[in-house]
């Protein structure tokens, strides 16, 4: 005769295994540390991420760093999380930190981006269709090319095509600033006819809120097909492994180009904070939680996606 305690515990072990089985990340996962370099995409999609990872019951940091400086803590350990990897543009510094094990691809982010030198609309119309057409506008450029903050890969490679005389760039001079000082002087040079060069990139608002047009035939310089690009997620050595709930969502953790767009825009033409512009986009599009929230549980190991609509207010 079997005892009423063994039935229990048989009872007990059929609902366990006919259960989903969540396994929670260790407490010292609990704050996932994060680098945004200042780029609207970037603070964006990173904010995404805080959002969700807080209704996990995740306490996330957000650190403002330059690229630099990122793939220097990434390396160190003092940061967890980098979701602004753009490829091929950041390939010299990227590519010998993974070969050695410092740093690790958790996934691709996005597809479709573009980076590369754009100038307005009536510039091109004008006749500056391609790099090697820069050195002829030179006068009218006032010998300047805008580029973004100093140490990105960007001002990099473009001050490596000024020393090298690549396209007759010798004697130009780059102008660094922040992303928005770059876009504020060129919407100023459209604004007065003006002809301008910059670093421009997709997904990004300007490419529908100031009338632009990329260069071509830039011999690969930012990438192959002039400038297309990913964006890839990294994280320091063993995180995933050391925190696989945090690692399932950021695997899962996949952008599209409309939806960054949108979401710069909201920042930048709105004056909507990141925050504010973050939830008021998932709220528009909860289906996106599902793909996102696949496989994922909270801190505890409880069901993620319920939890983070809780949180969230779906």
């Amino acid at each position: 005769m079997i005892s009423r305690s063994l039935v229990a515990c048989l009872s007990l072990s059929a609902a366990l295994i006919a259960s989903p089985a969540f396994a929670s990340d260790p407490a010292a996962c609990a704050k996932p540390r994060f680098s945004d370099v200042g780029w609207t995409d970037i603070t964006a999609t990173t904010e995404i991420a805080r959002q969700v990872l807080d209704g996990l019951g995740y306490k996330p940091e957000v650190s403002i760093l330059s690229v630099a400086i990122t793939f220097k803590s990434l390396e160190n350990g003092d940061r967890d999380v980098f979701l602004g990897n753009w490829m091929p543009l950041q390939e010299p510094s990227q590519v010998p930190l993974v070969k050695a094990g410092k740093i690790e691809v958790v996934a691709t982010n996005l597809e479709g981006a573009r980076i590369g030198f754009a100038t307005s609309k009536d510039a091109y119309d004008a006749g500056l269709k391609t790099y090697a057409d820069i050195a002829k506008f030179k006068d009218k450029l006032d010998g300047k090319i805008y580029g973004i903050e100093a140490g990105s890969g960007a001002n990099a490679t473009i001050s490596k095509m000024i020393a090298a005389n690549d396209f007759e760039l010798k004697g130009f001079d780059l102008v660094e600033s922040s992303e928005q000082g770059m876009l504020a002087q060129v919407a100023q040079k459209i604004r007065q006819k003006e002809p301008v060069v910059f670093f421009g990139w997709r997904p990004h608002p300007m490419n529908v809120n100031l009338p632009i047009a990329y260069l071509s035939d830039g011999h690969d310089v930012f990438g192959p097909n002039d400038g297309g690009a990913t964006v890839l997620t990294l994280t320091r050595p063993g995180y995933v492994k050391e925190c696989p709930n945090v690692g399932r969502f950021l695997t899962n953790l996949v952008f599209d180009v409309a939806m960054e767009d949108r979401l710069m825009s909201d920042i930048l033409d709105k004056g909507m904070q990141p925050e504010a512009a973050v939830r008021a986009w998932i709220k528009e599009n909860p289906a996106i939680l599902d793909k996102w929230l696949d496989g994922v549980t909270t801190l505890d190991g409880k069901p993620g996606l319920p939890a983070v609509k809780s949180g969230l207010g779906l």
